[in-house]
């Protein structure tokens, strides 16, 4: 089915409704004068409309719990947007930013209203690549280097453009790589607002590390109980790793039944929904529902016999998802049978959170917070880097390993080469895709499609035993 068919499927209509209707009691929440002054404020909340095109281009060739789990997502998607816009208004003067790299239980525990700094650079590439590539544009007319990561450079641009709510307090971390880092001593001096950075150790996994960073989060507890008026309630906080604990446990159930063959789900679907849900809202009910659907249409997809019944290949994505191309598997299923199973940033060891003491949470929160996405494969020895990703391409037998090789991540552009090398020696089919994770002007979306159609053709469908690219 082609974009312009999944338009006027059934399916997707149902889920467009639900989703205006959503967009809808947000503008009536705050009041219809508020959330204009919001709009005008805040330029991006204009995008929101344009999640239904995305939905299009990711269900254009799904059928049956596959499809419905798409329209599923992107409908919870919506619904989290709308929570953060709501929070902007009607609890400004408990907003707090943080890093996509540290998870906000604390901050929910707090009673404070987090705000993801890199939300919008995950976001807008997705829905409105253009929007996204003119606040990149911003920061480097600004002086931002150009080959900064994409993802931080548009936070800067968009922090520039005063897209950001004013902040209480800033909390950032060492991790994931130097741009990450250094964009908050900008975020910093731009908002005035005072900032906390928590204090990864390199060797993580260590005990001594972990006892460090429970005294870092006792720290970045009183810096926030100072400069904000949030006050940790133990209680509460027990309420959020319990849940945040269910959620958890759903998801484990959906990864144990991704391991079928024919797959049930995938592809964007899995990583859509832990990539936001496990960054915006761990230990809230919304993040339970999403997963407790998932699990759902998944046993129903398995059911109907899988979500792609032509499966042909298992795809393991190392590297965040190509977000100026999020229908690349979408694509990938309808033209070649491929289905990514599991992606890097998705796939953690986190423990469940011991909730029978202060301490223990707090142990679990500082072991859940060093293994943060992307930190946990990118920081400390380089066993951390591969130990996962071959125990992934074993346990969901994966036939073919595609790199997202985005130029500003240089600390994964380091590794290509022993990546090469290992996979060889595997014999493993390895793809490396060129590409700007937020920029389609370095390569488009057809130079995209060109790269992942030529390894198919002469790798794949050769004798499946490519020895990589």
């Amino acid at each position: 089915m082609t974009q312009a068919g999944a338009y006027k499927d059934r399916v997707y209509r149902r889920w467009a409704r639900k989703n205006w209707y959503r967009m809808a009691r947000l503008g009536l929440s705050p009041g219809p004068i508020s959330m204009l002054r919001l709009i005008k404020r805040y330029l991006w909340i204009m995008a929101f409309p344009k999640v239904n095109r995305l939905m299009a281009r990711l269900m254009r060739n799904r059928q049956g719990a596959y499809r419905e789990a798409t329209g599923f997502t992107i409908n919870q998607l919506i619904n989290a947007l709308a929570i953060i816009v709501g929070d902007m208004h009607r609890r400004r003067k408990r907003l707090v930013w943080h890093e996509d790299l540290v998870p906000p239980e604390i901050l929910h525990a707090m009673d404070l209203a987090p705000f993801m700094v890199e939300m919008l650079g995950i976001v807008l590439p997705m829905v409105d690549t253009a929007t996204g590539e003119f606040y990149l544009d911003e920061a480097e007319n600004a002086g931002i280097p150009p080959d900064t990561c994409t993802l931080p450079r548009m936070s800067m641009g968009l922090a520039l453009c005063e897209q950001f709510p004013k902040p209480l307090a800033i909390i950032a971390s060492n991790s994931p790589c130097d741009a990450g880092m250094a964009q908050y001593a900008f975020m910093e001096k731009l908002s005035g607002a005072p900032i906390f950075r928590l204090d990864m150790p390199y060797r993580y996994k260590d005990d001594r590390a972990i006892d460090y960073y429970v005294s870092e989060l006792k720290k970045m507890i009183a810096f926030l109980e100072e400069h904000t008026p949030g006050r940790l309630d133990y209680d509460r906080l027990k309420e959020v790793c319990e849940e945040r604990n269910r959620t958890m446990e759903l998801e484990l159930e959906l990864w144990d039944m991704l391991r079928s063959k024919p797959a049930p789900l995938g592809s964007d679907v899995v990583f859509l929904a832990h990539m936001l849900f496990f960054g915006l809202f761990p230990g809230r009910p919304e993040a339970t529902r999403l997963y407790k659907g998932l699990v759902e249409y998944a046993k129903q997809s398995i059911k109907e016999g899988g979500g792609i019944p032509n499966e042909k290949h298992r795809i393991l994505l190392w590297n965040p998802a190509t977000l100026i191309f999020p229908e690349i598997f979408s694509w990938a299923e309808e033209e070649f049978g491929a289905t990514m199973i599991m992606e890097m940033l998705t796939f953690n060891r986190h423990p469940f959170i011991d909730t029978n003491s202060p301490d223990s949470m707090l142990r679990g929160l500082a072991q859940i917070l060093m293994q943060g996405p992307m930190a946990q494969h990118t920081r400390g020895p380089v066993e951390y880097f591969f130990d996962d990703l071959f125990f992934i391409h074993e346990h969901y037998s994966i036939d073919t390993i595609w790199m997202a090789g985005h130029i500003g991540c240089k600390n994964t552009q380091a590794l290509l080469g022993m990546m090469r090398e290992k996979c060889r020696e595997k014999r493993i089919p390895f793809l490396v895709i060129d590409y700007d994770l937020g920029d389609s002007r370095v390569v488009s979306v057809d130079g995209i499609k060109e790269q992942v159609t030529m390894f198919m053709e002469t790798v794949m469908n050769k004798d499946g035993n490519g020895a990589g690219r």
